[in-house]
């Protein structure tokens, strides 16, 4: 009976935990839509939302990492729950840098809007964000639905992602060349687009977490990557 009692007692503050975890989910998907938004429409009361909003999500991962610290030490869990556990940690520090590269796009919007638009990059950047948005969303889900399967897709998903990455930066690289005076603003919107990627490589992460919680192993094939600029700067 109290073995069923401390049970029912780690299922409790395991949903707790849990619902915490989605409900930062939500805060870094609005993060990411309003974020690459204020940069394409130009709007820094909007982009300045996304800046004060990242403190609730710093402030839930803080909250995710207590509450996980502390039943870890009272329930003492053993094997695929300590991993549950372990795997919330990890996804609420995933959840916390895509939070934080939301952030920073929302950073460049005061600067890119006092400078000539580069063509349609900011919203090639949107784009490359609602991808991103969705890959979370679905990663999200995969993690409550306990679904390997979509988590295994969301991580191949990932290459497409660096497709879009690749397009745009080689696009920055043609402008800059035609006209020294958008070397400026393409900085700027490089920067941006290589935070978006990496939001991409967070989602990855949590995706991967997902695989090793219902299965107990990590994927077996190594990650696809497909950032030309980061093969290019190891070479």
């Amino acid at each position: 009976m109290q073995d069923q009692h401390i049970a029912s007692a780690f299922d409790r503050d395991l949903e707790s935990i849990q619902a915490q975890i989605m409900k930062m989910g939500g805060l870094v998907e609005d993060a990411i839509r309003l974020g690459a938004q204020s940069l394409e429409t130009r709007d820094e009361e909007l982009a300045d939302k996304v800046r004060a909003g990242d403190r609730a999500i710093d402030g839930l991962e803080e909250l995710i990492n207590d509450q996980a610290a502390r039943l870890i030490a009272l329930r003492a869990p053993a094997a695929i729950d300590l991993r549950l556990v372990l795997s919330v940690i990890k996804i609420s520090a995933n959840l916390e840098r895509i939070g934080d590269y939301a952030k920073n796009m929302a950073k460049r919007t005061g600067v890119l809007s006092q400078m000539p638009p580069v063509n349609d990059s900011a919203g090639s950047i949107r784009r490359m964000a609602r991808t991103v948005e969705a890959m979370l969303k679905d990663a999200l889900d995969a993690y409550i639905q306990r679904d390997a399967d979509l988590a295994l897709d969301i991580i191949a998903r990932d290459e497409d992602l660096d497709q879009m990455y690749n397009a745009l930066f080689r696009e920055f690289l043609t402008f800059m060349m035609e006209d020294p005076r958008n070397i400026t603003a393409c900085m700027h919107l490089h920067f941006i687009a290589k935070n978006v990627e990496r939001m991409g490589d967070h989602v990855t992460s949590i995706a991967e977490q997902v695989v090793y919680l219902v299965t107990g192993v990590a994927p077996a094939d190594a990650r696809p990557k497909a950032d030309e600029t980061s093969v290019a700067s190891k070479a």
